[in-house]
């Protein structure tokens, strides 16, 4: 049976600081990965005062999707930081659009499922939040007629990495508890592949290193609330 992945996030790297480890794991084991970025992400640090960041983070964002393994890439070209409702509303139309065409060629009896960040916005982003509703629009109006659709997956972070809300930066809720987790995925073996994975994003470096150091030996370790 053939697996199909649609990643739907919001900024270029999402798919890389996120639950790159379950994406890679997936491709090497044969599934077919679509990778969606609503934005490109021209709102992220720039410590190379880049005249154009978001052409230049795209081209990030290839780099990082091929060594993934992604199959498609497909950008929306909305503004980072300043998705909305009326946006979402947009977005998820052109998902169920998007997703339906490349569909439209696969197997019967293939297992389709996405992947996305927590309803919760992850770090609380407003963009997060917004990628993840759209994802569940188009997840759950495609599967009313489509029974290939098996499951949608929100990457979360744990309660031991989170412990407490943190307002450092934007308002970001407590990690879940274990009871929450539906799903834990280990690519830990894949360690040198997913630091390459994330230093393909080399603007972001600061947010590399703050990944890195915060996630330790867990890296590689992702959690899913997963929805059928």
């Amino acid at each position: 049976m053939k697996k199909i992945i649609f990643g739907i996030f919001a900024h270029p790297d999402d798919e890389a600081f996120g639950p790159s480890g379950a994406l890679l794991k997936e491709t090497m084991n044969g599934a077919e990965l679509h990778l969606i970025t609503l934005t490109n992400g021209d709102s992220g640090t720039n410590p190379d005062n880049l005249p154009d960041l978001g052409a230049v983070r795209l081209e990030e964002w290839k780099k990082a999707g091929a060594l993934l393994g992604a199959k498609t890439m497909h950008h929306f070209d909305y503004k980072d930081g300043e998705l909305n409702n009326k946006l979402m509303i947009e977005a998820s139309h052109r998902l169920v659009e998007l997703i339906r065409s490349l569909l439209a060629s696969a197997p019967d009896d293939a297992a389709v499922e996405f992947m996305t960040l927590d309803l919760n916005g992850y770090t609380g982003h407003i963009d997060h939040i917004v990628a993840a509703r759209s994802a569940c629009f188009a997840y759950y109006s495609l599967q009313k007629t489509d029974s290939r659709l098996q499951a949608i997956k929100f990457a979360c972070l744990p309660r031991t990495a989170v412990p407490a809300v943190d307002t450092g930066w934007i308002f970001m809720e407590a990690g879940r508890t274990p009871e929450e987790i539906d799903e834990t995925v280990d690519a830990r073996e894949h360690r040198e592949k997913l630091l390459e994975i994330m230093q393909a994003h080399h603007t972001q470096r600061g947010d590399y290193k703050t990944v890195v150091k915060s996630q330790g030996d867990t890296l590689g370790l992702n959690y899913f609330i997963v929805r059928r």
